[in-house]
């Protein structure tokens, strides 16, 4: 099938690369997102988030006519889902998910589908969710058939394809990293398969819907618990007077040991967030998983009673936070850790908090008002007394190690 236009709904982290990368292959597409801003900010060859060499892509695709971006759906060959799916805020179980984005997104192109148009669900998603939005979309347009029901035959092709690339890397990712595919009939497969076969190196792997879905949730979650492992380790070597990052890469010359580093939690909306989705699903059955949560979930706790005990020296302790990202040079605060610490201080009233964060230019909304400074690291390095490296960001990587000679410094990332 020749795909003349791809419609991406959702011009987040993940869709606005992705509509600029289909774009730059010659294919007209279609961003669409509720937020105005940001689709004044791509019409205009901008961005609205940070992510390295993107700004060059989307100017591109956009002086070209190939990029446009727009409020509403409108009429496609292909429709490719790639909206949040965060916790419910209002379940009793803080770790429900949310999937009213993706139900939302749904009844938005409903209107505009036509037959022989594809629907690809990109959103990281509970298993079963591909199912449900087929279900959303027939709901709204009963005169179309589906997989569900038709199989191969259906009007509608419905698929499931997770992304699988690294903040800072999402451009050289998109392009090089294998796909899962996982459509709701052979023919959903295929045809998937050929879009993606237009911008992906890597090799298109087929397998059925759910299975694609909970591949997505189980790389995440092997991450997770391995870096639940590392975080216990940092405790236990705080309380045993080890320097755990010796210990790891003493532990690693095993040529079958392969730890990950420690830090102050987990965050970000994939690791962070997906292996609760298998814990929702089967609760009685992901015992490891859920463990693995709850440790990383408790660092940032741990890491803010060393930040207190280091303030108690001081009559009037300075604390610089370097780092407010969920992850290196990346401006995207999503279940950060950092943040959650930086709040979890100034609730305490432990001292002047001073943040350092070189990826935005303002405080988020959660820091708006609650009297901290968000300055250069220079200025925090000359005013702290107390210096928490929270994120290693390149800037803080690169500084003169003698300028944290006369402070207490805590180290979640090990630079220093």
């Amino acid at each position: 099938m020749p795909f003349q236009t791809v419609s991406v709904i959702g011009l987040g982290y993940i869709g606005l690369p992705t509509a600029a990368v289909i774009a730059s292959r010659g294919i007209d597409v279609i961003g669409v997102d509720v937020n105005e801003n940001a689709v004044n900010t791509i019409n205009a060859g901008q961005i609205h988030i940070v992510e390295p060499d993107l700004d060059i892509v989307v100017r591109s695709v956009v002086t070209t006519g190939k990029l446009r971006a727009t409020t509403t759906a409108e009429p496609a060959d292909v429709f490719m889902v790639a909206v949040p799916t965060p916790f419910k805020q209002d379940a009793s179980s803080s770790h429900s998910p949310d999937l009213s984005y993706i139900e939302s997104a749904a009844n938005m192109i409903a209107p505009v589908l036509a037959k022989g148009n594809l629907v690809i669900l990109e959103s990281t998603s509970p298993v079963g969710t591909t199912e449900k939005l087929a279900g959303w979309l027939k709901l709204a347009r009963p005169d179309l058939s589906f997989p569900q029901d038709k199989g191969d035959a259906a009007d509608i092709k419905v698929a499931h394809c997770p992304e699988r690339v690294l903040p800072g890397y999402v451009l050289q990712e998109l392009v090089s990293n294998d796909r899962v595919i996982g459509g709701m009939s052979s023919a959903c497969s295929q045809l998937a398969t050929q879009l993606y076969e237009k911008f992906v190196r890597g090799e298109c792997i087929v397998t059925n819907a759910r299975t694609a879905e909970m591949a997505k949730l189980t790389e995440n979650s092997f991450r997770d618990v391995n870096i639940a492992f590392a975080n216990e380790l940092s405790v236990i070597c705080d309380k045993l007077k080890i320097n755990v990052w010796e210990l790891v890469k003493l532990a690693n010359r095993h040529p079958r040991v392969n730890i990950l580093n420690p830090g102050p939690g987990v965050g970000g909306h994939c690791i962070a967030v997906d292996p609760w989705f298998i814990v929702d699903s089967c609760p009685e059955e992901a015992n490891i998983i859920r463990q693995a949560r709850l440790t990383n979930d408790a660092k940032p706790h741990y890491v803010v009673e060393q930040i207190c005990k280091a303030a108690d020296e001081f009559k009037r302790p300075v604390i610089a936070c370097l780092g407010l990202a969920f992850k290196a040079d990346i401006d995207d605060l999503r279940e950060s850790p950092a943040l959650e610490i930086v709040k979890d201080l100034v609730a305490k009233e432990v001292g002047e908090i001073i943040a350092v964060e070189p990826n935005i230019k303002q405080l988020p909304s959660a820091l708006s008002d609650s009297g901290i400074t968000l300055t250069s690291l220079e200025d925090a390095l000359d005013k702290a007394n107390v210096v928490v490296v929270l994120v290693d960001h390149k800037q803080f990587k690169a500084t003169d190690r003698t300028q944290f000679a006369t402070k207490v410094v805590i180290d979640t990332r090990g630079i220093i």
